[in-house]
């Protein structure tokens, strides 16, 4: 019999606050961390969702008394400490690192590697500090990562390596990133708007996500949440553009489902990727439509947090584990007219709703996509 796996515990440090209940509260105010900021110097100011980095600083400092970190490791820290605190670490506890580019900032002006620039060693880093017996595991796959260290996570569980895993997924806003986005004429001019009309590309965001995964479930878990099913697919169709038939997110959300035993009926909510790009939102709806998932209730958040790369697909489970314990569906911000080709039923405001059965999805660049389908227990 297929063992069971469980998400009992999560944590987040993002612009709207450095704890699940503070980003909870901001979600139901409908505030947002997208706003313009100033990031690289003779460069016009831009929307983007920046954690503060004073604030950040102060936080770390009451936590934490080595300094010696980079800006996105005290993030991660962040993340993990008040998890790690909870649960033993043995030598059966996984440990998995999701970051689309890690340090990269470590690059700037520099003329040979530093080394906290290999995921690797970001990843030993953060392993070595909170005492993790085991060797790290990095998922790197784009803007599909976050969704899919759950994914590893509950199959290596089930496959007998780990009995119980942690997952940290984050990403910071760098001028890397922001000048290859920039490449592609993707970031948009205004707050970002998914599937609407009037939308014209990315916000970028910045975040850090934990979660705890495992086998046995105890008397002490405040809520639990069963990981029934995964799926990642590619479509090979281009290096930056989805399929325009949907067909790797079809087939990641198909997988997924079959494997959860959960029919489209069943399905009470959708957080999907939703990166206000036209070739994104359309290809959404697409996959969607194909699956007959077009009535279930659906909302991005990236009006909220903007799009965080690697940090996304496990910042946006929370939040949707979040509004299945609390019974309510977050608004998917500054959405107004329909602006795809085929129907979604996208929640325009905050609403009370059983949730039982959630379906996450992403997608990223190189034509991946993944999705999971969670129980609430």
């Amino acid at each position: 019999m297929r063992k069971e796996v469980y998400i009992t515990d999560y944590n987040c440090v993002t612009p709207l606050g450095f704890d699940v209940s503070s980003n909870w509260n901001a979600l139901l105010q409908g505030e947002s961390g997208v706003v313009k900021h100033k990031v690289i110097e003779n460069q016009e100011p831009f929307y983007a969702s920046l954690i503060d980095s004073e604030k950040l600083e102060n936080e770390f400092q009451k936590h934490f008394e080595n300094k010696d970190f980079t800006r996105l490791e005290k993030m991660f820290l962040l993340s993990l400490k008040p998890l790690v605190e909870r649960y033993n670490l043995t030598k059966e506890t996984a440990f998995i690192l999701s970051t689309t580019k890690g340090n990269i900032s470590l690059l700037k002006n520099q003329t040979t590697l530093p080394e906290g620039v290999f995921l690797s060693n970001l990843a030993q880093k953060l392993a070595d500090f909170f005492g993790f017996k085991t060797k790290p595991i990095v998922v790197s796959n784009a803007c599909i990562s976050g969704v899919m260290a759950i994914a590893v996570a509950k199959n290596m569980i089930q496959a007998g390596k780990y009995k119980d895993a942690f997952v940290v997924a984050g990403d910071e806003i760098t001028e890397f990133v922001i000048s290859g986005f920039n490449s592609f004429q993707a970031i948009g001019t205004e707050p970002c708007k998914p599937y609407d009309k009037n939308r014209n590309g990315i916000n970028i965001g910045e975040a850090t996500a934990a979660v705890y995964i495992t086998s046995e479930l105890t008397q002490n878990e405040k809520f639990s949440f069963k990981i029934l099913g995964d799926s990642a697919i590619n479509d090979a169709n281009h290096i930056s553009g989805p399929s325009r038939t949907g067909d790797g997110l079809f087939a990641s959300i198909r997988n997924a489902m079959t494997e959860a035993k959960v029919s489209a009926e069943k399905i009470d909510f959708i957080s999907a990727h939703g990166t206000a790009t036209i070739y994104n939102d359309e290809m959404e709806a697409v996959a969607f439509n194909r699956m007959e998932l077009q009535q279930v209730p659906l909302n991005s958040m990236k009006g909220f947090y903007g799009h965080c790369l690697g940090a996304s697909g496990l910042l946006e489970s929370i939040i949707s584990m979040e509004s299945a314990s609390h019974g309510t569906l977050i608004s998917s911000k500054n959405f107004e007219e329909m602006g795809i080709s085929q129907p979604l039923n996208i929640i325009k405001e905050n609403q009370l709703a059983e949730i039982k059965y959630i379906l996450k999805t992403a997608s990223g660049f190189g034509g991946c996509n993944a999705a999971i389908v969670l129980e609430k227990c």
